[in-house]
């Protein structure tokens, strides 16, 4: 029956019709899937609706449950509004890609087995990687082999945990558990490397900006948020991802405060806010879990919205460093709107997205008592203010006049754009909706005056500081080091001084054994030779005498 198919099909089919179609067909086509992956989401229940009897083992493609319909909602929502902002600036194969991509991760949603899990982990990888080599340049091509290359190893990681999981259980059942052997160890570093968790954060903002204007829209959408839900399933309360989580939200924060490429900030932002889902999942209370959910729901919008303004400007400008960029609020007064309402949802100010969200992950911090965490969590809301709050809205828009005078966005972009404005303000006023949606019964508040007052004064004061202190915020045009200069640069490096002591070592044994070979050469000559011992001709006598000596010593040796 068609409420039994995986709806993780229908984006799937819309991808292999996108390759085939043009114009308003293709148009049709986007849309059609679109709805109906909606529509196909909202049709699964809850429990598991489809087995299959692979080998030994009972596979289920399709499980329901509250938090699973959560992600794979706003998954679908992101089909919708992305295609709406790409279908006429982005190529067939880019379209395509990035609905397979999209059918990878609602897959991943809905996989009850980690067999299921890891084949639509796969094709996520897959397909986001033709995604970022769509880019078309030698860098997208490089960022593109790099990107494949870390996430073939993070699925090797995780294909070695399943298989241990299979054999200590005899169970393929997706299921919470701890990291306490190699093999749950395996799993969950398998996860974390798609949820872009040091020590290999680096591969996010190596490839996401080196997408297309319309590609790097959908990639902000699906891999991390995808392995958030995983670790949502899998690893609810593991207590190494509180520390994770921390490492994750400093280190988007910092690295975004150095960088001068627009859409590079709003990549490490990506990592600093999984960073928040990550500790809220760490400290595993139903109020944290909640607010991990909820708060990946208004990432994957807000971010969303603000790559789609650095997208518009990308595309009208041909410019992505912020040294030369500026001004465009006059010519480009709706892409800078909503630029800022993204900006401002991720620093969660009242009345958007990310303030009823992220407040429930601090929340669960202080129920659990957890006050060295709470106070981390709020010293990195005012840190996020500081680089995507403002950073990138003022650089990009407002700081001193570049002379560009680029026209505002296309009607299709446009819209797409104020869709997912009008829903970070939507959902920053009227949170309760998205509640209903959450796994948990949530009785919570986000607008007592008391959080109100808190956030307001600690996000003005962090905005207060980044104007006292704006001759350092200005970007140079530099490089900033990250950890994937160890395989980049250092490590090839190390191997070519290698390689060069190898090879001096080889030909100083060789020219040692060539001297070895003409001396020894040399001695045989003088015994064998022309003229050598050997070769002379020896009277008769002392032919005899030679023979007789041999043959004495030939019996005695026998004899003994």
């Amino acid at each position: 029956m068609i409420d039994m198919w995986p709806p993780a099909l229908v984006p799937l089919l819309g991808a292999l019709l996108i390759g085939v179609t043009r114009g308003f067909p293709r148009a049709a086509v986007l849309l059609v899937t679109s709805l109906g992956t909606l529509w196909a989401v909202w049709q699964v229940p809850d429990g598991v609706m489809m087995t299959i009897n692979f080998l030994d083992f009972q596979i289920e493609p399709v499980e329901g449950s509250p938090v699973r319909r959560l992600f794979a909602t706003v998954f679908a929502l992101m089909i919708g509004v992305g295609s709406l902002y790409a279908f006429r600036q982005a190529r067939g194969l880019e379209l395509a890609a990035s609905y397979a991509y999209a059918g990878g991760a609602i897959g991943v949603a809905f996989a009850g087995d980690l067999i299921t899990l890891f084949v639509f982990w796969e094709a996520m990888a897959i397909f986001s990687t033709v995604i970022v080599w769509c880019g078309d340049t030698p860098m997208a091509r490089r960022a593109g082999m790099r990107y494949a290359l870390m996430h073939v190893i993070g699925g090797v990681i995780l294909m070695v945990g399943i298989v241990g999981v299979t054999v200590q259980t005899g169970s393929i059942d997706v299921q919470a558990m701890r990291a306490t052997d190699f093999a749950t160890w395996m799993i969950l570093t398998g996860v974390l490397v798609n949820t872009a968790a040091p020590p290999v954060s680096a591969w996010l903002a190596d490839a996401y900006p080196e997408a297309t204007a319309t590609g790097a829209v959908f990639l902000s959408a699906f891999t991390t948020k995808a392995a958030v839900l995983a670790l949502i399933l899998l690893f609810p309360g593991e207590p190494v991802l509180i520390g994770v989580g921390l490492y994750m939200v400093f280190y988007g924060i910092i690295y975004a405060l150095l960088e001068n490429d627009a859409r590079r900030i709003l990549a490490y932002s990506i990592v600093n806010q999984v960073g928040f889902m990550v500790c809220a999942i760490g400290i595993g209370t139903q109020l944290a879990l909640n607010g991990a959910a909820a708060h990946a729901f208004a990432h994957i919008v807000y971010k969303g919205l603000l790559f789609m303004s650095a997208g518009v400007v990308l595309y009208r400008t041909g410019k992505r460093k912020c040294t030369d960029l500026g001004g465009l609020f006059r010519t480009m007064p709706l892409t800078c709107l909503c630029g800022v309402i993204g900006a401002l949802s991720i620093s969660s100010f009242p009345l958007t997205s990310g303030f009823t969200t992220k407040s429930l992950i601090s929340e669960a911090a202080m129920t659990e008592g957890l006050a060295v965490v709470y106070f981390l969590l709020a010293a990195a809301s005012a840190g996020v203010f500081l680089h995507a709050g403002i950073k990138f809205p003022w650089f990009v828009f407002f700081q001193k006049d570049s002379g560009l005078r680029p026209k505002d966005a296309p009607w299709n972009m446009a819209a797409a754009m104020v869709l997912f404005a009008g829903l970070c303000i939507f959902l920053g006023v009227f949170p309760q909706p998205l509640y209903r949606l959450l796994p948990f019964p949530v009785d919570y508040d986000a607008y007592s005056p008391g959080k109100v007052l808190f956030y307001l004064q600690l996000l003005l004061f962090s905005g207060l500081a980044f104007f006292l202190l704006l001759p350092a915020m200005k970007r140079t045009l530099t490089i900033t080091l990250d950890v994937d200069w160890l395989w980049r640069a250092c490590f090839p490096r190390l191997g070519a001084g290698f390689f060069a002591i190898a090879a001096a070592g080889k030909g100083a044994v060789e020219r040692h054994t060539r001297r070895r070979l003409d001396t020894i050469q040399a001695w045989v000559h003088r015994l064998w030779g022309g003229e050598g011992v050997f070769a002379r001709s020896w009277p008769i006598g002392t032919t005899a005498i030679w023979i007789a000596v041999l043959l004495s010593c030939y019996v005695l040796i026998y004899y003994l």
